[in-house]
């Protein structure tokens, strides 16, 4: 795979990363858990693969995904060669604290937990779940501690990571991220984060799309799976994803490669992250990212309504 530069930081990642949540083992958001042995025969298999991005967060599965990440790393004696570890600061799971302090803590759980000494990529994560927007931008709180995190050389790439286009865009506007990750904003189904992908770019960000299977559901099928962004949904929720998978079978194409390869084919979009649970996984993954999809079929997508509202707006998260 060919790899793109994240600005003058010196890291270039493939068109693909790899998410770690479900690894993590987080039932209440996935509907499924994940065990040790196939979390990291899943994180075993990304690094033996030709993708050199993996994602993760200090609260995935409440620390268990870093731990096993972590875990891979020391067996392999460090990152192995040209490969980009992207983790997340996070809030006081409990109190939801996010201050400079709670940066700095989050960080050292997360360097201790992934056993390296410096972060590659590390965002904030999720300020929209924060007990206090304040608390992050103001001076000395989370947003300034994290570039200070950046100018005493702890952090390669520093980037912000969230689903809420409209706190994030004037985050955009007002710190100096070298990348932008948002996450079932960019879909077949969904494109509220066009604007706030355009203007990143502009100022000179990369854009990282995660979850381009809308939580899933064109990945496993809107048969199996009963969920749009990690919320359980109705048949008339379904409709869209019913009409796409049609589309598909017509032209005898996955939904899931056509899902990726809508996200990959976007010009502002640096590099789609896809949430893998098992290493076969991955397998499809990289099947699909190849998959051909003709012309005709983009058309007729690109001829179906999508949604511009937030995806998640209704929904009750659970950290978990």
């Amino acid at each position: 795979m060919d790899k793109r530069p994240i600005g003058n930081t010196g890291l270039s990642v493939t068109p693909i990363g790899f998410g770690t949540a479900a690894l993590g083992g987080m039932p209440d958001t996935y509907g499924y858990g994940v065990d040790d042995e196939t979390a990291n025969a899943t994180i075993r298999e990304i690094f033996d693969g030709p993708v050199n991005l993996i994602d993760t967060s200090r609260n995935y599965g409440f620390g268990r995904a870093e731990k096993r990440i972590g875990k891979v790393i020391r067996e392999r004696g460090g990152i192995p060669d040209g490969f980009v570890i992207s983790t997340k600061l996070d809030r006081d799971m409990e109190t939801g604290r996010f201050d400079g302090d709670r940066v700095r803590q989050s960080a050292e759980e997360s360097l201790q937990a992934l056993g390296i000494d410096r972060f590659q990529i590390l965002h904030l994560h999720d300020p929209e779940h924060a007990r206090d927007l304040d608390e992050i931008t103001r001076r000395g709180g989370a947003l300034d501690t994290l570039f200070k995190l950046k100018d005493e050389g702890l952090v390669q790439a520093a980037g912000i990571a969230m689903g809420r286009t409209d706190i994030l865009a004037p985050l955009v506007e007002n710190w100096p991220f070298d990348l932008v990750l948002v996450h079932n904003r960019y879909t077949l189904l969904n494109r509220s984060a066009h604007g706030v992908f355009s203007r990143a770019v502009e100022k000179g960000m990369t854009v990282f799309n995660a979850a381009p299977y809308a939580g899933g559901v064109f990945a496993k099928g809107s048969d199996k799976v009963k969920r749009i962004t990690y919320q359980e949904v109705d048949d008339a929720a379904l409709a869209p994803v019913k009409r796409i998978e049609g589309a598909c079978a017509a032209y005898d194409v996955a939904p899931g490669a056509v899902a990726l390869q809508f996200s990959m084919r976007q010009p502002q979009i640096g590099t789609t992250v896809v949430g893998v649970s098992k290493p076969d996984r991955v397998r499809q993954t990289l099947g699909w990212a190849n998959e051909s999809v003709v012309e005709d079929l983009w058309s007729e997508l690109a001829g179906l309504p999508f949604d511009t509202v937030d995806p998640e707006a209704a929904r009750v998260y659970v950290p978990g």
